[in-house]
């Protein structure tokens, strides 16, 4: 019990010390993932070894990509990866988490788990969704938001026939 305690501590103080990481030049981010039991060996090796790679690319220096999980099925986990490195650089973080998202879609691991899709993963979330799938959200979208006015046109583009 006191283990529970103490992550959960520590993980509801997590903004706290990424904001005092990010005023000493680190920044800090984080994305989460679903994979089976037997592909997170691979899935976890591609992350780890090809960000820290990058990692030096883009900074000069040495970073850090840590792993664990949020949730444990009989399938398999829900991982989330904690990505800290040198300097206060977006451009730095979207390439990072584009080669992540890329490694994810082409390894067996989906885009995203308990959070969000959205404008972030919304290019990746169309390489794992069948036509069908985008097609019914269309639909669904059409039906409960004719006005387009939640979130228009994150996943789906509008459909031109929606009622105005």
């Amino acid at each position: 019990m006191l283990f529970c305690l103490t992550q959960k501590g520590n993980f509801l103080e997590a903004p706290y010390y990424r904001d005092e990481l990010m005023l000493r030049g680190v920044s800090v981010e984080t994305f989460e993932t679903c994979t089976t039991w037997s592909n997170f060996p691979n899935l976890y090796n591609k992350i780890t070894q090809e960000l820290n790679e990058a990692i030096i690319q883009l900074t000069g220096s040495p970073g850090i990509v840590t792993c664990r999980f949020t949730h444990v099925y009989p399938d398999g986990p829900a991982p989330y990866f904690t990505v800290g490195f040198k300097g206060l650089n977006d451009d730095h973080w979207n390439t990072l988490k584009k080669i992540a998202s890329d490694i994810l879609v082409a390894n067996g691991g989906t885009i995203t788990h308990h959070h969000a899709v959205g404008r972030d993963h919304a290019s990746h979330f169309r390489q794992q969704s069948d036509a069908m799938y985008i097609d019914l959200l269309e639909h669904i979208k059409n039906k409960l938001d004719p006005y387009w006015v939640l979130n228009p046109e994150v996943l789906i583009k509008q459909n031109l026939q929606a009622k105005y």
